[in-house]
């Protein structure tokens, strides 16, 4: 694949549904759902709102229900790696509610893909572009309406990456650690945040997988994509 078209948009700027979308939460929607699967968790609900998610957490009392800030009442976990690595998910179903990627990533539902990204699955996710050989990309920068240098590094790094496999990711890292998201939860300025998130968040390709959005009877459901082998990069 020697070519990609790409944008980088924050949410307010999704005008049109994409054909391809990778939408970017690095700090912390879409690493804290890495960890979830990579605890065992079947699948992940992205809710509309707090209430939905409290909604489809009675309709399924075994499910899993989050979101960010300080605990709150019906909630199970907050949006925090540190916290949910230590959580057995085994064969559970999460419902995830967050500020920035849950939201970015049901702004773009209508598209034909829908990934979800950030550094601890960045390679599997420029694999799945390079497979897919998708020439147009839309990448949406979720933090700050599409101005957080953390996700836009990332977003940049996975685009770089699934054209050019040699890419280093040493100075996109150096952008996210610099940033606002960063200093503030290493400052403890944000609620439901460990000060370990941080370097959780910033940990380069910890999963081999990519994660897919689709459209499951009218709820946005995000699941592991296992990615084949480097030799083995064939159109799925």
């Amino acid at each position: 694949m020697t070519g990609m078209d790409t944008r980088f948009l924050g949410i307010p700027d999704l005008v049109e549904a994409p054909s391809v979308a990778v939408v970017v939460d690095v700090m912390r929607a879409f690493t804290v759902a890495a960890w979830a699967f990579a605890q065992g968790a079947e699948k992940i609900v992205l809710a509309e709102s707090l209430d939905e998610a409290l909604e489809l957490k009675a309709h399924h009392r075994d499910w899993v229900a989050l979101k960010d800030g300080p605990p709150a009442p019906g909630f199970d976990a907050v949006n925090s790696p540190a916290l949910l690595r230590s959580l057995d998910l085994g064969g559970r179903t999460v419902v995830q509610k967050t500020t920035a990627g849950t939201v970015g990533a049901l702004a773009v539902k209508e598209a034909s893909l829908v990934l979800c990204a950030s550094f601890v699955v960045a390679e599997a996710t420029a694999r799945l572009l390079r497979t897919r050989k998708s020439g147009s990309v839309t990448f949406v920068v979720t933090g700050e309406d599409g101005q957080a240098d953390e996700d836009l590094a990332c977003a940049q790094y996975i685009a770089r990456r699934a054209t050019e496999a040699g890419t280093d990711a040493a100075e996109f890292l150096r952008r996210a650690v610099a940033s606002r998201a960063a200093a503030e939860q290493a400052e403890g300025v944000r609620q439901g945040v460990r000060p370990d998130d941080v370097a959780l968040c910033l940990e380069l390709d910890r999963f081999p997988f990519a994660m897919v959005a689709t459209l499951e009877d009218s709820l946005m459901v995000l699941r592991p994509h296992s990615m084949p082998s480097l030799a083995d990069e064939d159109p799925i």
